[in-house]
């Protein structure tokens, strides 16, 4: 079964995973022992990260080394991207909507002002 992306960052484990063998190469030992999981369980995440096209390994001599593969990544960040936009609008709106506010509210006190200077 082919994974997509999105279930492979569903999990906190495995987004520390990626976030482990994105600034350096690993061995499946060294990651293994970063977290309080039993090394199965690693073994576990670490499938699903590289059925999902996140982590590749590279067998090395007798040891297998994991290596981040990100650009699988950009079909999260352009969903997202969308999510972005549409909450930046809304913000916009937002903020328009409390400068008119805000407008409405100073423009009486000027009128007042205007009505109290005349008076005198």
């Amino acid at each position: 079964m082919r994974r997509d992306v999105f279930q492979a960052i569903a999990d906190p484990t495995r987004r520390q995973i990626i976030g482990l063998i994105a600034q350096h190469p690993m061995n499946l030992n060294s990651v293994a022992q970063k977290f309080d999981i039993s090394r199965p369980a690693v073994s576990k995440h670490m499938k699903i990260l590289t059925e999902c096209g996140l982590v590749i390994i590279k067998q090395q001599g007798r040891e297998r080394y994991c290596e981040a593969r990100l650009n699988q990544l950009n079909e999260v960040s352009a969903w997202i991207e969308q999510y972005r936009m549409f909450w930046e609008q809304k913000l916009d709106a937002l903020e328009n909507y409390l400068l008119e506010l805000q407008t409405k509210k100073s423009s009486p006190l000027k009128n007042k002002k205007n009505v109290i200077s005349k008076r005198k």
